[in-house]
């Protein structure tokens, strides 16, 4: 008897075709697709993988390919998980990466629970990232596709989640995909791409931070390095490190947010050069490719998604948590990111960005 394997279907073209690719494999296909969002987030953002357009996509797909579909409701476990959590970060003056977590507890935790209550014995994704087993360990190596490898995100599936899923579309090139949903004239063939965070309309955090915890925005100060107040914010949550546009302050020259302070309440800002830093702390870690740290390792680090790769040093720390001191200054690191540890084209693992220094001294 075949295996059974369920799809996670976004309504796009890569589940579409990573669907098709299993089914011609020989396993036993189901689709399944989250409904992850509320009616009226569905309708402000018709294009995102949640919407009820996406529902009425992956179905007409599932019917082409002659599998069964199905849409189970996530929603309370992704307000719980996910949106509440992305609010809350933003509150205490971190960036969080939703696409990370929600990977980890939702698609490849919730999710795959229900594909199991199917029957599956895999998930499958769409994911442009490749899982192989090497000795007793899975791993996860990046997509061939260098321009729209997916390993970043995947920097906290565990080695049991890993056990479970398949991403067949790790060994193809972009364009391939399209042009396979092309000749099977698949509905999301030409669908473009979503990259906007799918719970946020119009991708304004601020105003559905805004929305959802109006009384919880406090106005501070801005600050310039020498501490002396040259402004005023509305509240933490709506600053990034490295922002420069819509601080309303006016200045000379360029400045940037160079560090936020939740305790004080405060926004500190500089010239672009002080974004600059060689170190961060790093907690909640996940490793992938071995057990655990031990002992100091010479790594290449991502501070996010679209970040060069650069050299660096990594040091455990008590409380699982992590030391990172790069060889080269790296601009804008951010806490609530997540740092992804590589070794050649393979995750060693990742976790989430808690400190830099406020002072970096590190100058070009």
């Amino acid at each position: 008897m075949a295996k059974m394997v369920a799809v996670a279907m976004s309504g796009g073209v890569d589940s579409s075709v990573a669907a098709y690719l299993l089914k011609e494999a020989g396993y036993e296909v189901t689709g399944i697709t989250m409904d992850l969002l509320e009616l009226s987030c569905q309708i402000e953002k018709p294009d995102t993988c949640c919407s009820l357009q996406a529902f009425a996509d992956a179905r007409a797909v599932a019917d082409k390919l002659g599998i069964k579909h199905f849409v189970v409701d996530c929603k309370q476990e992704f307000t719980q998980r996910i949106i509440n959590p992305f609010v809350d970060e933003y509150l205490k003056g971190y960036t969080p990466n939703p696409c990370v977590a929600c990977n980890s507890m939702i698609k490849f935790g919730l999710l795959l629970d229900k594909a199991r209550q199917l029957g599956a014995r895999y998930l499958a994704t769409g994911h442009y990232a490749r899982i192989e087993q090497r000795d007793a360990r899975f791993v996860i190596r990046k997509g061939i596709d260098q321009t729209k490898d997916q390993s970043y995100f995947l920097c906290r599936l565990t080695q049991e989640q890993l056990s479970s899923t398949i991403m067949p579309l790790g060994n193809y090139q972009k364009t391939d995909v399209r042009k396979i949903a092309t000749r099977l004239d698949l509905k999301t063939a030409d669908k473009p791409e979503s990259q906007e965070i799918c719970f946020i309309p119009q991708n304004n955090y601020q105003e559905f931070i805004r929305q959802r915890a109006s009384n919880r925005l406090i106005p501070g100060n801005i600050m310039d390095k020498e501490g002396n107040i040259i402004g005023k914010h509305q509240g933490i949550a709506f600053y990034t490190i490295g922002q420069r546009r819509g601080l309303r302050i006016a200045a000379n020259k360029p400045i940037y947010v160079m560090h936020i302070d939740p305790n004080k309440n405060t926004i500190i800002v500089g010239d672009k050069a002080d974004l600059y830093c060689r170190r961060l702390t790093a907690k909640e870690m996940n490793w992938v490719a071995i057990p655990e740290l031990t002992e100091k390792i010479e790594i290449m680090a991502r501070i996010r998604y679209l970040h060069k790769e650069t050299k660096a040093v990594v040091s455990p720390l008590k409380d699982g948590q992590v030391s990172v001191e790069f060889y080269e200054p790296q601009q804008a690191i951010t806490p609530g990111q997540s740092v992804v540890f590589y070794r050649d084209d393979i995750v060693v693992g990742g976790g989430i960005i808690t400190h830099t220094p406020s002072k970096c001294n590190n100058r070009l």
